[in-house]
């Protein structure tokens, strides 16, 4: 996958995108980071990329121009997924993460000041928050975009297991985890993970799996695939609403 991203502070990326997971797939050929930076195609004089608001109001925007232009640049002929990070943005999820793995161009613009000028916003494909909090600028939340995407890309990660097993890629988080010592500082491994059962371990993990959303993510619950629950499952979960029973 190809992932351009237009910002003002192409500075923030090279320790993300070039380190760990993200670093090894770019020396595998499977991820292709290029950054561009916005001030380079702004027209003005000083090259300015912001402007005051039309109506007033507090703050700057991000004028459509330099990011039209840098878009002409990159994209010419409109073929990758354009996506803005903006706090007005379709919340990240897993499933969108997943869609958004299938293409092969993705294309990421950094907001920042109080806004972007909406005729640049008009030229992009979607825009994305990563939640329901503001951040100075649209970098962070394109770091966490492009890590959460390159992961169901197939070759980034170690073992093709590894994303299917984590928090939210069920729709529930993720069950407790241990390696050796099988006990340290008095604080034992559950019996169960060392009996070699596979089936008990799979449904001791299952089990905490729904006690562990359950206690701190219970509005997961609402989007989870019922489905997907068994008998073992249903009885397990009346327990946790009812525990007196």
């Amino acid at each position: 996958m190809k992932i351009d991203v237009l910002t003002l502070f192409p500075e923030m990326f090279p320790g993300v995108f070039g380190a760990s997971m993200l670093g090894r797939a770019q020396e595998k050929g499977i991820l292709d980071f290029r950054l561009h930076n916005i001030r380079d195609h702004s027209e003005s004089k000083h090259k300015n990329t912001d402007d005051y608001p039309f109506g007033g109001g507090a703050g700057m925007v991000m004028m459509a121009q330099p990011i039209l232009s840098c878009l002409d640049a990159v994209d010419p002929d409109h073929k990758a997924k354009r996506i803005v990070m903006a706090p007005r943005g379709k919340t990240l999820t897993t499933a969108l993460a997943r869609e958004l793995a299938k293409e092969e161009h993705l294309l990421i613009l950094c907001g920042h000041y109080e806004g972007i000028d909406e005729r640049a916003m008009e030229e992009m494909d979607l825009e994305l928050s990563i939640g329901d909090y503001v951040l100075t600028g649209g970098e962070l939340p394109a770091m966490v975009l492009a890590d959460c995407v390159s992961r169901f890309i197939p070759g980034v990660l170690g073992s093709s297991q590894s994303a299917e097993e984590e928090s939210f890629s069920a729709g529930l988080l993720e069950y407790p985890q241990y390696t050796r010592p099988a006990e340290y500082r008095g604080k034992k491994v559950p019996e169960v993970l060392l009996n070699g059962n596979h089936a008990h371990i799979d449904r001791w993990r299952r089990q905490q799996s729904l006690r562990i959303t359950h206690e701190r993510r219970p509005e997961l619950f609402a989007q989870f695939d019922k489905t997907t629950l068994d008998k073992h499952d249903r009885r397990f979960l009346e327990t946790l609403k009812n525990p007196e029973k």
